[in-house]
């Protein structure tokens, strides 16, 4: 089973993105109240591939059944997810209450400091975040002053939905999307 949700979920936690997971889980998306819903707590579509720390996250009263299915629907149609001067910013796109809460239970996967354990797996999403938009805006860089299919084949697979991150990295070309017109294509949320 396990192997099987790894696979679903491109080797990330649905959650925070982060992958190489060190701790891995299987989080449940609708609350199986302790095992009183049996039916939930076995239906495969109610798994979700997760970090131990997101799933910590999410085990609050208040995201109990209001998180957005990420297998139901495009979540990026939902929320937004930006990294702005080292902090995380995730905005919902629609008014529901599914995509403001998905947006809050993000920001506080990256942004929760109630705890050193919580400030320390939080640092770690956030440096692993730095790191990959590095790498995203030196290759728009490098793709803006040479459009080489190389370098097209390098932002091709930063932003495809299987790369760890691609929340944000996806983002930020839609937001950005003028200065880099070719890359529409591989932003779409078709």
């Amino acid at each position: 089973m396990i192997m099987q949700l790894n696979r679903d979920f491109h080797g990330k936690c649905y959650l925070c993105e982060i992958s190489q997971l060190q701790s891995v889980e299987v989080e449940h998306l609708r609350s199986h109240h302790n095992g009183r819903d049996r039916e939930r707590m076995f239906d495969w579509n109610n798994l979700f591939y997760s970090c131990a720390h997101c799933n910590g996250v999410k085990n609050k009263k208040k995201y109990e059944d209001c998180i957005l299915d990420c297998c139901q629907v495009e979540p990026e149609e939902y929320i937004s997810q930006e990294l702005k001067n080292g902090r995380v910013q995730v905005t919902a796109l629609k008014e529901s209450r599914e995509a403001h809460m998905t947006a809050e239970l993000i920001t506080e996967c990256f942004e929760q400091r109630n705890t050193g354990i919580r400030i320390l797996e939080c640092q770690v999403r956030v440096d692993a975040l730095q790191e990959t938009m590095a790498v995203l805006y030196r290759s728009l860089r490098a793709y803006k002053n040479k459009p080489t299919p190389r370098n097209l084949r390098t932002l091709q697979g930063l932003l495809n939905r299987d790369h760890r991150f691609a929340g944000f990295t996806r983002t930020y070309v839609r937001k950005h999307i003028k200065e880099y017109p070719d890359l529409s294509r591989e932003v779409s949320l078709e």
